[in-house]
């Protein structure tokens, strides 16, 4: 796929380059823009039968723009981009022009000849002014075919080729070293009166998820060899395979990302812009941003002048709840969980969020095969999902059966919840011996730690998970413990790269770990103690990798109320036991469960109730821009020349 455009963008590199050396004094690349205005305002007043032929003239139109807009970009700088946008033909030109009517055949090719020479000979010393003015009216004119023609089977590609050329305009971010906010191409865009209407446009392609058309323009094209031309490119643009479909059952990852560029290039190349516009200039007023954390549910019905545009709920749901696994579908699903109030309440009020929850718990469940910031962005997801208590309760209800891509352990059925708190504790070990990332660890905590007072009818093997990850903390505790008791001259240290303070700061973060378990396990037992008797037989059994934590001051008063609940259940057990003999697990779950009536969770240490809250880190750009662009060129249909890039991108391969 992409060496496929790579031969297209060699293929044309002499011609751009011929093209945009001759342009500014020949002015064709501003009466090729000029032409697609023309036809623009003439598609947006005919009838779909007679706007066929002039939704092709479009789009040949535009996507030529947008080829010489990307060479511009790669090869040049943003002022010159401008300045052909400008640029008009030279007085010689224009003469020649004239003169070319009034002439025979054999006389108007010296003439022409003899002008181009002298224009070309002009060409450097011919400053053109750049006003702008022509660039703002091509972009309005891009909005108004986006936003004002339905997408039909014969105008799906000129959608596509307008939203393309939007993403190649504001790729100028990669390839220039200055500051947005300095752009005049960014400052251009983002000054657009149309926003609003721009936002719901892009979020409709995305929730709709047309499929690409089997035919460039519609039956229509049949017989036609200018048609079929266009259509040859079709392979290029949007790389159908007939065989491929998406099903996001099978297909996660990597694989899903290919299958929704192929299939569904429009609704991808919506999301992949609705990304930039969102990301970008957040440190000033962004009328994108706030269109997408303003819009809400069409079935309802908001006050007037709160609502920047209105969309269907359900449908943005499902079709993230089909994407969720790939990229830039998570980040999407952060920005309206996060900061759109209507959709999160939206979110938390579905009965099936089974099927939102578990693509995202396969995305960390697969983290091997993830990006870093993909794993950071699912786990964020949870948290803030994990903000509600209706979802806290509600994921214990959702009852699952035959898990078959979670292959450690065969689980004929497990709760919703269950399966969350199994995946995140895989996920904390897996970022202790590949990622040590102290963040990642942080946000898993805090949403175990916001689940924990509404844990209910653990499996045993949750139980067992649980308190087998304080288990290997407690372990290695107690290693990088006692290597920091040793001798600085002992043997522990010899060939050790790590510093003595490099094993301090990590006693104190796995201090903080070891805590959080702690506080979690404390937060179910003290409300939920009832309802999780797995948990109290897994404690019993597993009582004595507490002992060296009972005297610790950083773990004491914690503990001591696990130790009230297992002293509770221990004495009631060896009562039964001297009665009857030795108890079947079946028997001993029976004792707990009827000890667990007589509870009272007043005997236990009061602690604050365990919320936590996604805060954006500072400066969240840094973070966000750099991964935004990584997927415009990983996951998105137009190819940009990685050598030419400029700008920092993220660690994803592209």
């Amino acid at each position: 796929m992409v060496q496929d455009q790579l031969n297209l963008d060699s293929r044309l590199e002499t011609l751009c380059q011929s093209f945009i050396g001759n342009n500014l004094k020949t002015g064709n690349f501003g009466s090729l823009v000029t032409v697609f205005l023309e036809k623009t305002s003439e598609l947006l007043s005919l009838s779909d039968q007679e706007s066929n032929m002039h939704v092709w003239q479009t789009f040949n139109a535009l996507f030529i723009i947008r080829t010489l807009v990307k060479y511009i970009n790669e090869t040049g700088s943003e002022f010159q981009l401008l300045q052909h946008f400008e640029a008009l033909p030279s007085a010689e030109l224009v003469q020649a022009a004239v003169e070319l009517q009034q002439q025979t055949p054999a006389e108007s090719a010296t003439i022409a000849i003899e002008a181009t020479e002298q224009a070309a000979a002009a060409a450097a010393s011919a400053p053109v002014f750049v006003d702008g003015a022509k660039f703002e009216t091509f972009i309005d004119a891009l909005v108004n075919l986006i936003v004002v023609i339905p997408v039909k089977e014969f105008t799906y590609h000129l959608h596509l080729e307008a939203v393309n050329m939007l993403i190649t305009l504001l790729s100028v971010h990669l390839f220039a070293q200055q500051p947005t906010e300095k752009s005049i191409v960014f400052r251009t865009v983002f000054k657009c009166q149309h926003a609003n209407v721009l936002m719901s446009a892009l979020l409709h392609f995305v929730a709709r998820m047309v499929e690409v058309p089997h035919t460039m323009f519609g039956s229509s094209s049949a017989g036609s060899i200018v048609f079929g031309i266009a259509e040859s490119l079709l392979s290029i643009f949007t790389f159908r395979k007939q065989q491929d479909v998406l099903k996001a059952s099978n297909a996660v990852g990597g694989e899903l990302s290919q299958q929704f560029r192929t299939h569904y290039p429009l609704a991808n190349q919506s999301l992949l812009l609705i990304l930039i516009l969102t990301n970008h200039c957040t440190a000033q007023e962004n009328a994108y941003r706030a269109s997408l954390f303003g819009c809400a549910d069409s079935k309802d019905s908001p006050k007037q002048g709160t609502v920047s545009f209105q969309i269907d709920f359900s449908a943005v749901y499902e079709t993230l709840c089909r994407i969720v696994t790939i990229d830039q579908a998570t980040l999407l699903l952060y920005l309206l969980l996060h900061r759109n109030e209507r959709f999160y309440r939206f979110v938390m009020q579905q009965q099936d969020l089974e099927q939102l929850v578990i693509p995202i718990l396969q995305t960390l469940y697969n983290a091997p095969d993830s990006n870093s910031h993909h794993i950071y962005m699912s786990l964020i997801v949870l948290l803030i999902l994990s903000e509600d208590e209706g979802f806290n309760k509600n994921v214990h209800t959702i009852m699952l059966k035959n898990i078959t891509w979670y292959t450690e352990r065969s689980i004929s059925e497990i709760s919703l919840g269950g399966i969350l708190i199994l995946i995140v504790i895989r996920t904390i070990q897996y970022n202790m011996l590949k990622m040590r990332d102290k963040y990642l660890h942080t946000n898993c905590l805090a949403a175990l730690a916001n689940m924990s007072g509404h844990f209910r009818a653990l499996h045993p093997y949750v139980a067992q998970r649980l308190v087998s990850l304080f288990e290997t903390l407690a372990r290695k505790h107690t290693r990088l413990d006692a290597q920091l008791k040793e001798p600085a001259d002992s043997a522990v240290f010899v060939n050790v790269v790590t510093t003595a303070e490099d094993m301090l700061q990590d006693l104190s973060v796995l201090e903080e770990v070891l805590r959080m378990v702690l506080e979690i396990l404390n937060s179910c037992l003290t409300n939920q103690l009832v309802y999780c008797p797995n948990l109290v037989y897994t404690l019993l059994y597993k009582r004595s990798v507490f002992e060296g934590f009972r005297s610790h001051h950083a773990f004491q008063d914690v503990v001591q109320n696990i130790d009230m609940v297992v002293g509770f259940f221990s004495s009631r057990l060896q009562r039964v036991q001297e009665q009857r003999g030795e108890l079947g697990v079946n028997e001993v779950l029976e004792v707990i469960s009827k000890g667990a009536s007589q509870w009272s969770s007043d005997r236990l240490r009061k602690f604050p109730d365990l919320k936590f809250k996604y805060v954006e880190e500072d400066a969240p750009e840094e973070f966000f821009i750099p991964y935004v662009w990584t997927l415009v060129c990983k996951y998105g249909c137009v190819h940009f020349s990685s050598e030419s890039i400029k700008t920092v991108t993220t660690d994803i391969a592209c």
